[in-house]
């Protein structure tokens, strides 16, 4: 019996292994394909014309990715400077000073929020968000805007990623021990000093791990994005222009156009550089984690 179940611990581990060595080679299977499909693009326009050219005309050969990086990175940072703070003071609050009643009451609502489909939020900024920037915001602001906009696509993506922060550093708080709590507070420090002090520095790994996980979904966020910005091939000036991300632009043109090959392995790579900045993102925030990790220790 004894030799049996050693034979079993040796094949669950065995096939353990191989399955995380699996997830591993997943994302270099499609970086790799991903690649093999904008070889014709790579071909015949440089990484510098992709990267830095600002004409998107596929029917004349101009492929710039310029304004689509623009506009991306114009919304997601928008929108992560609109939900971080939010969403780290109501983690705070729902960890350290709600009564219990009120944790009960808010938790499943957010989860709720964290799983409703993304074109819910995109319907939810046509009726709502557009016409508050077009009649309301831009005239106060002495701006004309049609409320297809940065704005637009920021406020909601940022509403897209509340709940999925909110709900990490909820159970990152809660994980700190309560005895470092009552040690903080023993030796004269207030409730908000030992949040910031104590529990705060003590969860930052992982308050850092949530923003990332948040900062991941925005950048990769199609549908509510692509109702809202406006979607026109320009780099935006200001939050009120239009905009147009990269994911946005895959969806909108990738089943229309595999016939056309330049156009084909263009949208390709489009997905290649997506792809490479979020491994780039989370390469990064692991690098930072270690640093803090250690910095705690």
């Amino acid at each position: 019996m004894a030799n049996v179940r050693h034979c079993q611990d040796r094949w669950f581990a065995g096939t353990a292994k191989v399955l995380i060595v699996l997830c591993g080679l997943l994302v270099f299977v499609m970086v790799a394909g991903l690649y093999w499909r904008s070889r014709l693009i790579l071909s015949t326009h440089s990484w510098s014309d992709l990267l830095l050219g600002k004409s998107w005309r596929p029917l004349k050969g101009e492929f710039g990715f310029q304004p689509f990086i623009m506009g991306t990175l114009w919304i997601t940072g928008l929108a992560m400077l609109l939900a971080v703070p939010m969403s780290l003071l109501t983690a705070v609050y729902l960890s350290e000073y709600a009564p219990r009643w009120v944790r009960k009451t808010v938790r499943p609502v957010i989860d709720v929020l964290a799983g409703i489909p993304s074109v819910v939020f995109g319907v939810w900024g046509l009726l709502v968000i557009i016409p508050w920037i077009r009649d309301r915001l831009a005239p106060a602001l002495g701006v004309t805007s049609t409320g297809y906009c940065v704005l637009a696509g920021g406020v909601v993506l940022a509403v897209m990623v509340v709940p999925i922060i909110i709900h990490v550093v909820t159970e990152v708080l809660q994980t700190i021990p309560f005895e470092l709590r009552e040690a903080s507070w023993s030796l004269g420090a207030t409730q908000w000093e030992t949040i910031r002090y104590v529990v705060m520095r003590k969860a930052m790994p992982g308050i850092i791990a949530a923003v990332v996980l948040g900062l991941s979904r925005a950048f990769g966020e199609t549908m509510a994005v692509m109702m809202v910005a406006g979607n026109v091939a320009h780099s935006p000036g200001s939050v009120f222009d239009p905009g147009y991300a990269l994911p946005a632009l895959i969806a909108n043109n990738y089943g229309e156009m595999m016939s056309v090959p330049f156009y084909d392995s263009a949208l390709l790579l489009a997905a290649l550089l997506l792809l490479g900045v979020v491994l780039i993102f989370n390469i990064l925030a692991r690098v930072i984690l270690l640093r803090v990790e250690r910095a705690v220790q």
